[in-house]
């Protein structure tokens, strides 16, 4: 996974975006302030930095200038106005994020510019199962077993948001959208399915009253 660099001055709001990276298996390092940024920056290489602009000392936008595209950025920002986002991006942000936002959102923004700078791990492999994320197959034990693009894509959730426990509506909203007609017992369908095929009885947890949540160590 990816080495990402956290500049936020609020500790409570840095403090859970790493916790929740971690939990998925990137390393991250926070920073407070933007010297603190470019103190951390010099000391080790990033794969990613997560940027806010209104920081003590030197705010996101003069980090962003310092750094002259040297590593991809994203700003995570309460600045929402048009000029903002249009200054962000002309300065070579990858990506503009506005608070409040929801983690998994800004987890799959992530995965979304590592793959861009192929930083992104596009092959996961648990005990006997290999899923090739690009390629859409899995194989179990050597055996490439078939799935629905349904199935596919909800293995493909739950492998991006491993170790996160995901509600039943939230899957639904993900992997049929917003405007799906049927019931959270779809998923539990889907969720036998892939156990049955992959081996996955101990491996996708239920979180009582709430969903789903693949355990990884």
């Amino acid at each position: 996974m990816a080495k990402i660099l956290i500049v936020e001055d609020e500790k409570p709001i840095n403090n859970l975006i790493k916790k929740n990276l971690e939990l998925v298996g990137h390393t991250c390092i926070s920073a407070f302030d933007g010297e603190c940024a470019f103190d951390e920056i010099e000391k080790q290489d990033f794969d990613l930095i997560l940027l806010d602009i209104m920081l003590p000392k030197l705010d996101g936008f003069q980090v962003i200038e310092e750094l002259k595209g040297s590593t991809p950025v994203i700003f995570l920002t309460a600045r929402s106005t048009v000029e903002d986002r249009i200054k962000g991006l002309k300065l070579g942000a990858d990506d503009y994020i506005i608070k409040p936002f929801d983690m998994l959102e800004l987890q799959a923004r992530i995965e979304s510019v590592l793959r861009r700078v192929n930083k992104a791990h596009t092959t996961f492999c648990l005990g006997d199962v290999k899923v090739d994320l690009p390629g859409q197959q899995i194989h179990y034990k050597d055996t490439m077993v078939e799935f629905s693009p349904k199935e596919f894509l909800l293995i493909e959730t739950l492998i991006k948001n491993r170790n996160i426990a995901l509600s039943r509506e939230r899957l639904l909203e993900i992997v049929w959208g917003y405007d799906f007609g049927g019931d959270t017992r779809t998923v539990d369908v889907h969720i036998h399915s892939i156990r049955k095929k992959l081996g996955w009885e101990k491996v996708i947890k239920t979180v009582y009253k709430l969903g789903y949540r693949l355990e990884v160590k």
